[in-house]
Parts: C-alpha cells; structure tokens; sequence
C-alpha cells in the first residue's frame, strides 16, 4: 500500500514538474516583455516629471523634486479615481522646510505655471520653526501629512475659510472632526517671523497669511488636491502608485501633444 501512495505521488510530483516547466516556457517572455514595459513606463513617467519640474522652475523656488513627485503621483492617482473635477490645481505643503520659508507651492499643472509660493503654519504640538510630530488624533493640535482634497467655502471664525477633507486613513482622516481647514491668519506672516523667529502656529490648520487667503481659497476650492509632506516622517498611501499614475500621466501627455498638432 505504502508502495502504491509513493508511485501516485511520484507520478504526480513529475506531472506537476512538465505542467510547470511548459507554463515558464511559454510564460517567461511574456513577463520580460511586461518587466521591460513597465521599466521604460518608469523611466518615461520619471523624465516627465522632471521636465515639469524643470519648465515650472519648482527647484528655484526651493521644492525638492522627489517631494513633487509624491505629490503629482498622488494627483494623478486621485484623478485615475475619478475624486476631482476640472481644475488642474496641486498644492503643496512641503513641511521638511523650516516655518520662515515659503514652502506653499499652488501649481497649475495646464498652464505649468506656479501661481502663488507663500508661506504656511503648521500646528502649534508639531514643532518650533520646523514640524517634527503629526497626528490625525482630534485634539493634538498637530498637522496631518498627507492628500486632501478641497472642499466647501465657509464663513467661521476665521474668516472665509476651505473645508478639507483627508483621504488617507490614519493619517489625515479626521480632517473633517478636526476641523481642519485652510484661513488666513496674522500670525502668518513677515511680521511674526521678525518678532519670533518662526511663523506663528495653528491647531492643525495649514493657515495662509491673511491678506492671500481669498487668493488660495479662491484658486484651489472646487476638489482639488493638496498634499502636506515631510519626508521623514512614516508614511504610505494607497495614492503613490506610480505604475498607475505613470499611465495616466503618459496618455494625457499624449493627448495634450495630439491637440496641439
């Protein structure tokens, strides 16, 4: 008996080795021939980006071109969703960079044009000059990373003031219990930073200086993307898929190219 079950297994052992071989045989140039798609995808969709970056001047008005990366991978993931309207706008709130500086980037991804490079708070339990902690924990009084998407214009204590809503789970989610939203404040501004060194800070608030606020609220309401970084933070999103965001990317440079032929 125990012969018998040793030659079954045998033969099935020696099956599934044929069955095996034949599907590599006949498999194998199909993944290399995806492998090399997908590393000519990459490195098309990375010289796209730099182009962009270049062409917008995005490194003279001091963002790090890897951080403009995450940010348009995760626009272009968004819009794969099917999350945002019309309106080409990225934001950028890039919080590896000190309070003084203007890290506030409105970029018109169309036009390729930076429409305003400004100054932004940060939460007052996230850090001095420059942010070290964040939480979407209500009441910490610290910022969020990561994507948001704009939402409805408000009148409130601040003043007129933009909803935002987070769409990362864990890390900005709360957003809306938050009430973390974009306002103008005095606090933001050239006068704060000679007075304390820093910007003043918010309770979670991405806040603009006060007489931009109409501007920002006016150019980025209407579903669009903002992204708050800092990279050394831990940090995922199911919106850094560049495999995706590189199709898109391509197809619609494509189609730009096509309309202007």
């Amino acid at each position: 008996m125990k012969k018998y079950i040793l030659d079954i297994a045998t033969i099935f052992l020696a099956g599934m080795s044929i069955v095996g071989t034949s599907w590599k045989a006949i498999d194998r140039p199909q993944i290399q021939q995806d492998t090399i798609k997908n590393i000519a995808a990459d490195s098309l969709y990375n010289q796209y980006i730099l182009n962009i970056y270049h062409e917008i001047h995005l490194d003279s008005a001091g963002l790090n071109e890897q951080v403009f990366e995450k940010a348009l991978t995760g626009f272009y993931n968004m819009k794969y969703s099917g999350l945002l309207h019309a309106k080409p706008i990225l934001t950028i709130a890039d919080f590896d960079q000190e309070s003084t500086k203007k890290r506030l980037y409105i970029i018109d991804l169309a036009c390729k044009k930076l429409i305003l490079n400004t100054w932004v708070a940060h939460g007052q339990n996230s850090g001095g000059d420059k942010p070290s902690s964040f939480s979407n924990n209500i009441n910490s009084n610290q910022s969020s990373l990561g994507f948001y998407l704009t939402g409805e214009i408000y009148n409130g204590k601040h003043g007129r003031s933009l909803k935002l809503d987070g769409m990362d789970q864990g890390f900005n989610s709360n957003a809306r219990e938050r009430s973390i939203v974009v306002h103008g404040a005095s606090y933001v501004s050239q006068k704060s930073i000679d007075e304390l060194g820093r910007l003043g800070r918010s309770q979670g608030c991405p806040a603009v200086p006060a007489k931009l606020a109409d501007h920002v609220i006016n150019t980025i309401s209407d579903r669009t993307v903002l992204f708050i970084n800092n990279s050394e933070q831990l940090y995922y999103s199911s919106f850094l898929n560049e495999t995706l965001a590189s199709s898109v990317a391509l197809n619609q440079s494509q189609f730009f190219a096509s309309q202007m032929d």
